[in-house]
């Protein structure tokens, strides 16, 4: 039997409100972020989540929540400007376009959507109950390939935030 496929989703990091004249889409990261970003990258290093696809969101806070995991150059990086404030109905859609060789893929992407489709994945509205910024939901996929990627019964492992970690170390 093969290992179940994973999906991993993780909301950008904290993004900055500093400029007023910057568009939505070119916010970077704050500092709290930027150490947030790092720390869910140790966490999925010590939890051997090395995705094999990462699917990114062409915002700026986005692009930087990436960077800053430090995943290495193991696993293709798609940036899509159709991620940037998708809905989980299209979030959904795009993952049932996945590669059938990606095991496991990261999507980071933005709120409501990434939290809807958390809660469309498992059928669970009670968990994860929010989706703060940095978040990470660990999903265990029942599909044996992402073209069969169903609404309901996939299964959240982890649900883990940044302030989660803070307060482990």
């Amino acid at each position: 039997m093969t290992d179940p496929r994973r999906l991993l989703l993780l909301r950008h990091a904290k993004s900055s409100w500093d400029d007023p004249s910057l568009a939505d889409r070119d916010r970077p990261l704050n500092s709290r972020g930027r150490r947030a970003a790092t720390t869910m990258g140790q966490y999925l290093r010590d939890h051997d989540l090395a995705p094999d696809l990462v699917l990114c969101s062409s915002a700026a806070r986005t692009r930087e929540t990436l960077e800053r995991l430090d995943l290495g150059a193991a696993a293709p990086v798609l940036i899509e400007d159709d991620l940037y404030a998708a809905d989980a109905s299209d979030l959904f859609a795009r993952l049932r376009r996945a590669p059938p060789d990606a095991a496991m893929v990261l999507l980071i992407g933005h709120n409501p959507g990434v939290h809807e489709l958390a809660i469309m994945l498992t059928g669970d509205v009670e968990r994860p109950p929010a989706f703060p910024a940095g978040a990470l939901a660990v999903m265990r996929v029942t599909a044996p390939a992402w073209t069969d990627l169903a609404v309901g019964g996939n299964a959240l492992d982890d649900f883990v935030a940044p302030r989660d970690l803070d307060r482990r170390h």
